[in-house]
């Protein structure tokens, strides 16, 4: 046990109520690695993670992109697409996920950008966001209408983004052990087509 701000957790092992200790915890248990990219939510989705006891062996990094250039230069998000488009956009997070996964080096990309407050940007109304994850197969993304104020804004955007992660990893998880269990099928049949041949 680690002890951690005066709490006690198991290394890997999920702390109640944290949305990140799961996605952490599956992460270990899949030997598998995230990477974040962050535009509205400023570092407080790397922060939420690295408050885990045992993230060492899951978390690459991160970026935070606040300003939209950055998100061309550092993220690898087309210029294009920014120009056309604008940073708040769905197309803009998947790029966003999948560029910190690539950049990273990691498994799992997650990333949010949106309009936090107090006023709207670029016609995109206060509390728009989206949180996308990119995976080694595929990715998502999720669009968010958000209400209060900027803190609550931020802070519901990170929770969301771990939730829609941890939704993907579950299913990673139903597809492996569907693979396995086809596998396993196959192999019994194989044993025995081979051994009625040898009767």
């Amino acid at each position: 046990m680690e002890q951690d701000e005066g709490r006690e957790r198991a290394v890997g092992g999920p702390e109640v109520g944290s949305p990140a200790a799961g996605v952490v915890h599956s992460l270990s248990q899949r030997h598998e690695t995230l990477a974040t990219v962050e535009s509205l939510t400023g570092g407080l989705l790397a922060a939420s993670i690295v408050e885990i006891a045992g993230v060492s062996g899951v978390y690459q990094g991160g970026l935070v992109v606040y300003a939209t250039e950055l998100k061309a230069e550092l993220a690898g998000v087309p210029a294009e697409l920014l120009a056309e488009r604008g940073p708040v956009d769905p197309d803009v997070a998947a790029a966003l996920a999948e560029g910190g996964r690539r950049r990273c080096g990691a498994d799992w990309g997650l990333a949010t950008t949106g309009v936090a407050g107090p006023e709207p940007q670029d016609g995109k109304p206060v509390g728009l966001v989206y949180v996308a994850v990119a995976g080694p197969k595929g990715g998502e993304v999720r669009q968010l209408d958000l209400d209060g104020g900027r803190d609550h804004v931020r802070s519901a955007a990170v929770t969301e983004a771990l939730r829609l992660l941890a939704e993907r990893i579950r299913a990673a998880d139903a597809e492996d052990a569907e693979a396995e269990e086809a596998a396993g099928t196959a192999r019994a049949a194989e044993a025995g087509t081979a051994g009625a041949g040898r009767r």
